[in-house]
């Protein structure tokens, strides 16, 4: 047989004979419950929409997409998807030849003492070798496949860092408005009780009143004047906090809408349970890891085993640069390697054990995700669920308290009551409208939450 059909005649025969020592992959099918247990909406899960459907508010859009632009975990995250391609292309080099070109010129002479007679001499050569592993056991695919697995699973981390960013940046300004409206409930409570203080001490100077209703008043006063300075630093807090997620530093923030002027809803669709294998990107990146030791243990298996290599060379030699394209100046050589572990088989058996214990994790934080998605899930639907009522009963709550502080003011002016009363009726419809502002905000957050748990933003 002619050198050149030695080669693909080698090949084609031990690929035809490569088999893999480990079964192929089977993705998990984990029992899962056929319906949420909190009651949602029929009709296309809300994880479909795009999240600036859901947060349908320009200002918030605008942080959003800043924040998709400019934060920095990311951009480490999309930095950390090229590297893992890179090493796919790395790993996938293995499967195929090595090929190396080398060339070559020399001029020199021995010493007349050593070779008589010896005169000056001329070399020239150009050569190509190769090498080349046959992939008999399929390690090197597993490899590869190990490769394309964790590629995937490093995207799916990387959607599910998008996610969380846009939950975030989505919770921070709904807190933001929040106490935008707390901070002007203090306002205008001070400024009421600065009134009704005016009043008490210009009765206490007549005598008509007790001192103690003066104090009482100076004390409701300085409550409210202590809820505006903690308002006002916690305000700018969160916006340096919206800033750190936008990727910027600290200043003012745009504001679009009120918070009183968003919608809030008692429940939305979820859609299949299904659905959330597929398209929350935790879960797809715990899949893919498992996947990724999985193909390991057959790359552990094959280094068992032994492995076969093929080295080749050709090229041409001459002592004159012109003479290299002559068939007298051919040199080549082909040869096979063979390497088998004998006194390492023990090391190499407790390393594919190894990472069958390291798939079997794999497998059981893949299991474990799954789990704690639907607990997600669940959270998220009751919070929408009982923060909406939760709501409701603050704004009940607020409108009785705004009542009765205004009958308890009418009562004290008419001389049928004492001043405690009325600072119990202010103090009540103070709390009231600061605690309506915060559960409005919370059952907001719990929307974006339940988008967030159902791993809305992109298609599966």
């Amino acid at each position: 047989m002619k050198a050149r059909h030695i080669l693909p005649a080698l090949v084609t025969s031990a690929l035809m004979s490569a088999c893999a020592l480990t079964p192929d992959y089977v993705a998990p099918d984990p029992d899962i419950p056929q319906a949420y247990v909190q009651p949602a909406d029929g009709g296309e899960s809300i994880a479909n929409v795009e999240w600036f459907d859901v947060f349908d508010d320009p200002a918030l859009v605008t942080h959003v997409e800043t924040a998709l632009r400019e934060n920095p975990d990311r951009a480490v995250a999309l930095a950390r998807i090229a590297e893992a391609r890179e090493f796919v292309q790395i790993t996938r080099s293995d499967q195929y030849p090595f090929v190396d070109i080398a060339g070559g010129a020399s001029r020199g002479r021995q010493s007349q003492f050593v070779v008589p007679g010896a005169d000056t001499d001329d070399t020239f050569s150009l050569s190509a070798g190769f090498t080349f592993e046959l992939d008999l056991w399929r390690k090197l695919a597993r490899a590869t496949e190990a490769a394309r697995a964790d590629l995937l699973a490093t995207e799916a981390a990387y959607r599910g860092i998008t996610i969380q960013l846009v939950a975030e940046v989505a919770s921070t300004y709904f807190l933001l408005l929040d106490l935008d409206a707390r901070l002007q409930i203090s306002r205008e409570t001070v400024a009421s009780r600065s009134d009704s203080l005016k009043i008490i001490e210009a009765r206490y100077e007549r005598g008509t009143v007790a001192e103690i209703d003066a104090n009482q008043a100076q004390i409701q006063l300085a409550v409210a004047e202590a809820a505006v300075a903690g308002f006002e630093r916690r305000v700018t807090q969160t916006e340096n906090a919206l800033h750190a997620l936008r990727g910027g530093f600290p200043g003012p923030i745009e504001r679009g809408k009120p918070l009183i002027d968003w919608e809030l809803r008692s429940s939305v669709p979820t859609g299949l349970t299904s659905e959330l294998l597929q398209r929350r990107p935790d879960l797809v990146a715990t899949e893919r890891a498992f996947a990724a030791e999985t193909a390991r243990i057959g790359v552990a298996e094959a280094l068992r085993w032994p492995s076969v290599s093929l080295t080749g060379t050709l090229g041409t030699v001459s002592d004159e640069l012109s003479s290299l394209n002559r068939n007298k100046a051919k040199v080549w050589d082909i040869g096979t390697g063979f390497l088998a572990p004998v006194f390492n088989s023990g090391q190499l058996k407790a390393q594919a054990e190894a990472q069958r214990d390291r798939a079997e994790q794999a497998f059981l934080n893949y299991e474990s995700a799954v789990r704690e998605a639907f607990r997600e899930v669940e959270d998220a639907l009751v919070g929408v669920r009982t923060l909406y009522a939760e709501q409701q009963a603050r704004g009940r709550q607020v409108r009785a308290s705004r009542n009765a502080a205004r009958l308890s003011g009418a009562r004290y002016d008419s001389g049928t009551i004492d001043y405690l009363e009325v600072l119990d009726s202010e103090r009540s419809l103070f709390n009231a409208s600061l605690e309506e502002s915060a559960a409005r905000q919370a059952a907001l957050v719990a929307l974006v939450r339940l988008y967030e748990a159902l791993g809305g933003g992109w298609a599966p």
